[in-house]
C-alpha cells in the first residue's frame, strides 16, 4: 500500500513493489515533507549560474527530511564525493566523460577475459575450475549432449573442456571464480521490485559488480555488495555513473569486506559498538556478554548491508542519505586519472579553506571533540546500531536467554525501524559517548 507524503505525492511510487510481493515487504515510512525534504526546486536553487553548489544549505535540508526521490541520484553523487560542490557544470561534465570512458575500458578488459560481461547474460554456474580449466556452458552441453569426445568430467561432476584454453593467471582465475556467485546474489537482490523485472537492469547490476571485482582485487566480490550496489542502478540511468557511485560507497565500506583467516573485516566496528554499549548501557553489555555475545557478531548483517534487510527499499535510501549528510566531509574528493590511478584532488581545483557549515552535523561534533585523530572518526553507522540495541534494550534484558533470542529480537524490527528517529537517537548517543570519554580523560 502506498503512503502519501504531505505534498500529495506517493513516496513509494518511485520504487514499485510487485503485487505478488506486497504482503511480504514492509511499508515505507518515509514521507515527502514540504519545507523539510530537499525538493527539486530547492535543489536547483542551490546552484550558482556557473554550477557551484551551496552544499551547506543542501546538507541542512537533507538532515531535516531527506531527498525527494526524483533527484536522489544526482544528490547522491555529491554526498558520496563524486563531485566537489565548488566545481562548475562544465568541469563536472568533463569529469563525468572521463569516468565513463574509464569504466568502458575496464568493462572491455573484463569482456575480453569473459564474453558474458556486457552480453546481457548473467553467469549463475561456475565457468572455471580452481585450477583454471574452463567449464562448458550448460546450454552448450544441452545442445551437444552426444558429443562425448568434446568434454570430460571434473571431480565435482561439472563437465570441463578438453580445449587447451586453460587459464594460468591466478588473478584471472580468482576473478572468474566469483562471477557465478555474483550472478546468484544478483538474482536474489531486491526481487520484490518491479524495476528488476527488466532483465536489462539485472545484467547492469551483474556487470558493475563483475567489473568492480576485477579492479579491486584485494576485496574482489563478497556477499552483501549486491545490496549496496542495487540502489545505484535504480537511481542512475547510466551504468557508468552508477558504477562510480558504488565505487565511492565502497571506499567507505570496503574495509568491512576484507576478511582473513585471523579476522573479520567488520571486526573493528563491532569492537567500537561493544565499547559504546559498555559505556552507555553497562547493564545491557554485561547481559549480552553473559549470553556469549560480547563480540557483537549478531550485529554483523546491519554493518555489512547498512540496514537494507531491516528497512523497506525507500526507507533504507532515506537512512543512507541522512547518514551521509550527517557525516559529510568536504575534503573527501578524489578521482581516477585515465590510467585508473587514484589521485587525491579533482583536476584544476585549488584547496580552499572550508566553512564549518560545509561539514555534516555528526562530523562537526567529531571535530569539536577531537574525535578525528588516529584512524579517523567512528562511522555514524556504529551509533545507529547502538541506537537499535538501546531501543530494544528492555526486551533484550527481559527475553533474551541466548544468542538465538538476541538475533530473533533484532530480526523482528524489520519494517518497524524509523530512519529519522534512529539518526536522532544515534546523534544523542554519539554526543553522550564523547562527553563520557572526555570525562574519563579529565
Amino acid at each position: 500500500m502506498m503512503r502519501w507524503g504531505s505534498s500529495g505525492q506517493a513516496a513509494d511510487s518511485f520504487y514499485q513493489v510487485r503485487p505478488d510481493c506486497s504482503q511480504n515487504v514492509p511499508s515505507t515510512r518515509f514521507k515527502i515533507k514540504v519545507g523539510k525534504t530537499l525538493s527539486v526546486r530547492k535543489w536547483h536553487a542551490a546552484f550558482t549560474r556557473e554550477g557551484c553548489l551551496d552544499i551547506a544549505s543542501v546538507l541542512s535540508r537533507i538532515q531535516r527530511g531527506g531527498v525527494h526521490p526524483a533527484i536522489r541520484g544526482e544528490v547522491w553523487e555529491f554526498l558520496l564525493g563524486c563531485y566537489d560542490p565548488e566545481s562548475t557544470f562544465d568541469e563536472r561534465e568533463q569529469i563525468r566523460h572521463r569516468r565513463r570512458m574509464q569504466y568502458a575500458r575496464w568493462k572491455e578488459e573484463c569482456r575480453e577475459m569473459d564474453s558474458h560481461v556486457g552480453s546481457g547474460k548473467i553467469v549463475t554456474a561456475p565457468i572455471i575450475t580452481e585450477d583454471g580449466v574452463p567449464i562448458k556452458d550448460p546450454l552448450v552441453l544441452l545442445e551437444a549432449a552426444s558429443d562425448t569426445q568434446a568434454t570430460s568430467t571434473s571431480s565435482s561432476g561439472a563437465e570441463v573442456s578438453d580445449s587447451p584454453n586453460r587459464v594460468m593467471d591466478k588473478k584471472i582465475i580468482e576473478w572468474k571464480l566469483t562471477l557465478h556467485q555474483i550472478g546468484l546474489d544478483v538474482l536474489r537482490t531486491d526481487r520484490s521490485m518491479v524495476f528488476y523485472e527488466n532483465k536489462e537492469n539485472l545484467s547492469k547490476l551483474w556487470d558493475i559488480l563483475a567489473v568492480y571485482a576485477w579492479i579491486d582485487k584485494e576485496v574482489g566480490y563478497c556477499q552483501g555488495m549486491s545490496d549496496l550496489c542495487s540502489p545505484m542502478i535504480v537511481l542512475l540511468n547510466d551504468e557508468a555513473d552508477a558504477f562510480w557511485c558504488f565505487e565511492r560507497l565502497m571506499r567507505r565500506l570496503r574495509g568491512n569486506f576484507r576478511c582473513t583467516q585471523q579476522s573479520v573485516g567488520v571486526e573493528n566496528q563491532l569492537q567500537h559498538l561493544a565499547s559504546i554499549i559498555q559505556v552507555l548501557d553497562p547493564k545491557l553489555h554485561d547481559h549480552l556478554e553473559t549470553l556469549g555475545g560480547g563480540d557483537y557478531l549478531f550485529a554483523f548483517r546491519m554493518f555489512m548491508v547498512l540496514f537494507r534487510r531491516e528497512l523497506s527499499f525507500g526507507d533504507s535510501l532515506y537512512l543512507w542519505e541522512m547518514m551521509w549528510a550527517l557525516e559529510y566531509d568536504p575534503d573527501i574528493f578524489s578521482t581516477y586519472d585515465e590510467a585508473g590511478v587514484a589521485t587525491h584532488k579533482i583536476e584544476g581545483f585549488k584547496p580552499k579553506v572550508k566553512s564549518i557549515r560545509q561539514f555534516g552535523k555528526y562530523e562537526r561534533e567529531n571535530m569539536k571533540n577531537g574525535a578525528n585523530d588516529g584512524d579517523g572518526p567512528v562511522p555514524i553507522s556504529v551509533f545507529l546500531v547502538a541506537s537499535v540495541l538501546k531501543e530494544n534494550g528492555p526486551k533484550l534484558l527481559q527475553e533474551a536467554r541466548g544468542i538465538d533470542d538476541v538475533i530473533r529480537i533484532l530480526n523482528n524490527i524489520n519494517g518497524d525501524l524509523d530512519a529519522q528517529r534512529a539518526c536522532a537517537v544515534a546523534l544523542k548517543l554519539h554526543k553522550k559517548y564523547l562527553k563520557k570519554l572526555q570525562g574519563k580523560k579529565t
